[in-house]
């Protein structure tokens, strides 16, 4: 069975993604399971040994150049490439109109979505021939494992859960002259918008108590703002670390080197739990109930915060020392 699979964005989505491609792989081992996710992300769907192609698109990029022959030449390419095969079936688990529009130029006659009460843009699910109904009250993880479940028809172990991903040990980060810490905590400081961001006093306060433990913040960055605030940080803080820019799958290396994670809400945060790291997320304007941290009963991610909710460096300390990260101070 040839199955195609749609989720573009965002980094967090895709990561949410991850158990699927594993459900698949147990029900139907000899699947070929390819992928259509944006460009920007591909080379970290190359961390699940079950996905047999990558097919990038770049919508993002496209959306400002819509007046050039380049990018409708692109958009050419894009639809010949996704029409090349006949997948047996076309899985939709993001549910927007763009992904929607994806499903339907595909070459398949089983294109599967949500309904329009589970998607989340309900004009997708016009796009589809067979349309599944998920409680949108579910977390994002298992929306995507029951939607699946239900387009291949077999019964969702929910306990089962396995992002099943790893780095490839060849895997360097892009510039070979840092030097990690040999203990260190990673440091998720940037988001998607402000609102979600966790106090620049709160991120040196966590520092500070994480020196007197032997433990320095490492801290990524993805544009310049983030750039600015990392140096703004580690200034303040005799052992910190700002990376130089890297790719995500990079970044994955670097985090599996780390004793523990503490972000914000960020793919990032979500991608390490995706490799089994111990995972504190700290939330200020968003619900984790629905898209917060979700690993197995084994897993050690933490959810603190909430809407309008606000989280302390020692709560963050707090849980470290839960996971025997440090010591009680």
């Amino acid at each position: 069975m040839h199955i195609l699979i749609i989720k573009t964005t965002s980094l967090g989505d895709v990561v949410h993604n991850f158990p699927v491609i594993t459900d698949i792989k147990k029900h139907f081992p000899n699947a070929l399971i390819d992928w259509v996710v944006e460009e920007s992300f591909a080379d970290v769907l190359a961390l699940h040994s079950g996905i047999n192609k990558v097919i990038p698109v770049a919508i993002r990029r496209w959306r400002k150049t819509l007046l050039s022959k380049q990018t409708w030449h692109e958009i050419s390419a894009f639809k010949q490439q996704l029409q090349s095969i006949k997948y047996d079936v076309v899985i939709d688990t993001q549910g927007l109109l763009k992904s929607g529009l994806i499903t339907y130029l595909s070459n398949s006659p089983n294109k599967c979505g949500y309904d329009k009460a589970s998607a989340r843009e309900p004009i997708a699910s016009n796009f589809y021939h067979h349309r599944c109904t998920v409680s949108r009250e579910l977390h994002a993880v298992t929306r995507n494992r029951q939607l699946v479940a239900l387009a291949l028809g077999y019964t969702l172990d929910i306990a089962a859960l396995d992002y099943d991903i790893y780095v490839p040990a060849n895997l360097d980060i892009q510039d070979t002259t840092v030097t990690l810490p040999s203990r260190f905590i990673m440091a998720l400081h940037g988001t998607s918008r402000d609102s979600k961001l966790w106090p620049e006093n709160d991120w040196i306060a966590l520092g500070k108590q994480l020196q007197t433990q032997g433990l320095a913040l490492v801290l990524p960055w993805g544009n310049d703002a983030e750039l600015n605030r990392a140096k703004r940080i580690a200034s303040q803080l005799e052992q910190a670390i700002v990376l130089p820019k890297q790719r995500i799958a990079a970044l994955a290396s670097i985090i599996q080197k780390a004793q523990a994670v503490v972000g914000v809400d960020t793919g990032l945060a979500h991608l390490a739990v995706a490799l089994n790291k111990p995972v504190i997320a700290i939330y200020t304007d968003t619900n984790p109930s629905l898209t917060g941290l979700h690993g197995n009963a084994l897993q050690g991610c933490v959810n603190l915060g909430g809407q309008h909710l606000q989280t302390s460096p020692q709560d963050v300390m707090l849980e470290l020392e839960k996971f025997k990260i440090v010591a009680h101070a």
